[in-house]
C-alpha cells in the first residue's frame, strides 16, 4: 500500500520508514519530493491534530494518494507549553533548529532545573480518498537540558531527556529514540488502526 507522507523533511521520512518498516511493512512510505509538486499546506490551526489533519487533507487532495501527515513540537511546562504548534517557526524563521532551540533556551535560562519539563508531542493524521480520517496522539515526557548534548536527530532533540533517561534524544541511537518518542508512539498507533493485524 503506498502512503504519501506529507512532509518535504527528508529526516522525518527516514525515522518514519524506519518506525513502519517494523510496525507495517506493507506500506510504502514516500515524500512529498516522490510526487508531483504543490504547495506547501500553512499550518493555521492553534493545535497538533488541526494542523495534521490540514496537510494530510491537502495531501489526498493533490496527489490522489491515501496520505500521513504530522505535526509536533515541544511543550515547555515554564512556558506555558510554548512553542508548542509554533515549534519548528519559534524563532521567526520556519525550519531554523537552531535559532529556534537557541530562544527557547534563552527564554527559560533562569528557571531552576526542578521547573524544566515538559514533553514531545506528535499528532498523527490519515486521510484516505474515500473521506476516511483518523488521528492518533503520542507523546514523551521528559527535561530540557540547558546545554545541547549529542548529534543524532534534529529539532530540540539536543536538549531534551526522555523521563527515566540520562541521554538527550539526540544521543540515543535512532532505534532507542524510535521506541520511546511521541512519533513513534503516535505513528504506531495510527498504523494499526490503518492495517490492523
Amino acid at each position: 500500500m503506498k502512503i504519501l507522507l506529507a512532509s518535504r523533511n527528508a529526516k522525518k521520512l527516514i525515522e518514519l520508514r524506519r518506525i513502519l518498516a517494523e510496525t507495517a511493512p506493507g506500506i510504502e512510505l514516500v515524500g512529498l519530493d516522490d510526487v508531483p509538486a504543490f504547495p506547501d499546506t500553512p499550518e493555521t490551526e492553534l493545535s497538533f491534530a488541526g494542523n495534521a489533519l490540514l496537510k494530510a487533507r491537502d495531501g489526498v487532495r493533490n496527489s490522489g494518494l491515501p496520505t500521513m501527515a504530522d505535526d509536533s513540537g515541544l511543550t515547555v511546562d515554564a512556558l506555558n507549553g510554548m512553542p508548542g504548534v509554533l515549534s519548528a517557526r519559534w524563532s521567526g524563521k520556519h525550519g531554523d533548529d537552531a535559532a529556534n532551540l537557541d530562544l527557547m533556551l534563552a527564554q527559560i535560562a533562569d528557571v531552576p532545573d526542578e521547573h524544566r519539563g515538559g514533553a514531545f508531542v506528535c499528532a498523527a493524521a490519515y486521510v484516505h480518498p474515500d473521506g476516511t480520517e483518523l488521528v492518533s496522539m503520542g507523546e514523551m515526557r521528559g527535561h530540557v537540558v540547558r546545554e545541547r548534548r549529542g548529534t543524532g536527530g534534529f529539532g530540540y532533540d539536543p536538549v531534551f531527556v526522555p523521563e527515566g533517561h540520562e541521554l538527550t534524544t539526540a544521543e540515543l541511537t535512532p532505534e532507542e529514540k524510535d521506541a520511546l518518542s511521541h512519533r513513534g508512539r503516535a505513528f504506531r498507533d495510527l498504523t494499526a488502526r490503518i492495517v490492523p493485524s
